[in-house]
Order: C-alpha cells, then structure tokens, then sequence
C-alpha cells in the first residue's frame, strides 16, 4: 500500500460522506476532512470554490487520493487508489 496524502470535503449528515469516513477509518488509512457544512462566512466560501475546482456540481463527498480525485462513495475506486485489495 502506497502512502498517498487523502482529503475529503464532505457534509457532516450525508450518509455517504459518513461511509467514505468509515471506510477509510477501517483500513487505517489517515486522512483530512472538511465538513463543509460546518463552516460560515469567507471560511465557507473559499472552501466551497476550492471543491468547485476539482467538482464543478460542488456534490459530496469530494475525495482527493494523491492526484486522483473521485466524486462520491465508490467503494472499490477508492481502495484502488489507495492499493488495497
């Protein structure tokens, strides 16, 4: 398994954003996450552009694995960008 910086923007009561958070948990795997939901004013804004740039629908979970970027909970996409079997 290759060692790979993950973030995830996610919303803090979107069930898939929840699952992406628990898969992760479950193969140890460290990780970053904003709760984009959570935050106001210019903190929330800029967040949101940011997720704009790498998900023009802004739609969540937003999953950067190293350089690959993956819009929602795909499982198994996912665990291959990470090499787990």
């Amino acid at each position: 398994m290759v060692e790979v910086p993950v973030k995830l923007y996610t919303l803090s009561t979107c069930s898939h954003c929840k699952a992406t958070k628990k898969l992760l948990s479950d193969c140890i795997i460290a990780f970053d996450f904003v709760d984009v939901d959570l935050l106001s004013g210019e903190e929330r804004a800029a967040i949101v552009e940011e997720v704009k740039k790498l998900n023009p629908k802004c739609t969540f979970p937003t999953i950067i694995i190293g350089e690959k970027i993956i819009i929602g909970f795909k499982e198994d996409e996912i665990k291959e960008a990470l090499g787990i079997k």
